[in-house]
């Protein structure tokens, strides 16, 4: 059974986050098995918490999982994925609203916020590592997102989409609508 792990973003949560309740409804009508991990603390996420939350909660992965991610959701699942097995092969993942760098629009207590997003900001992520487990990669951005810098698209695809095309989308549509059957 092809299973989705959906990963919520900073101080969000399973339901907190609008869109998460719609898509895990349209994705088991599709007969997909979805996951949606209430990570801890997460008005104040760390590194190893988040990314270690998932290592202990996540059984297994293999060609028939996949990963959505939300805001640093993106991040924990790259962090994550840098982390497995070289063995250990994904289906694909899907970025929404990832970053690497965040507007000041972002921060409602810039103060404390930017002590929290420091580590995520600083802490190195390999890339290399995590295109060994699938080459299945898509990220969505906003032109109007007031968190997100647009120019967060580019870094996306430089890291990690160098290879990606409409093929691959469509690949990952694909997918997705063979598993309605």
């Amino acid at each position: 059974m092809k299973k989705i792990y959906l990963v919520h973003g900073w101080g969000g949560g399973p339901e907190s986050e609008s869109w998460f309740p719609w898509l895990k409804k349209e994705l088991e009508k599709k007969r997909f098995k979805i996951h949606i991990p209430a990570m801890p603390n997460p008005n104040y996420p760390k590194i190893k918490e988040w990314v270690g939350f998932l290592e202990k909660n996540i059984k297994s992965v293999d060609k028939d999982t996949y990963f959505i991610g939300h805001s640093i959701g993106c991040q924990t699942i790259m962090r994550y994925l840098e982390k497995l097995p070289e063995k250990n092969k994904i289906a694909g993942t899907i970025f929404v609203a990832g970053w690497f760098n965040l507007l000041e629009t972002a921060y409602e207590n810039p103060e404390e916020e930017k002590l929290i997003a420091k580590p995520w900001f600083e802490t190195p992520i390999d890339f290399e590592k995590i295109k060994k487990h699938t080459n299945n990669f898509l990220a969505i951005f906003s032109d109007n997102d007031p968190c997100v810098p647009l120019s967060d698209s580019k870094l996306f695809k430089e890291k990690l989409m160098q290879k990606l095309s409409l093929n691959i989308m469509k690949s990952i549509l694909m997918k997705l609508k063979k598993s309605k059957k």
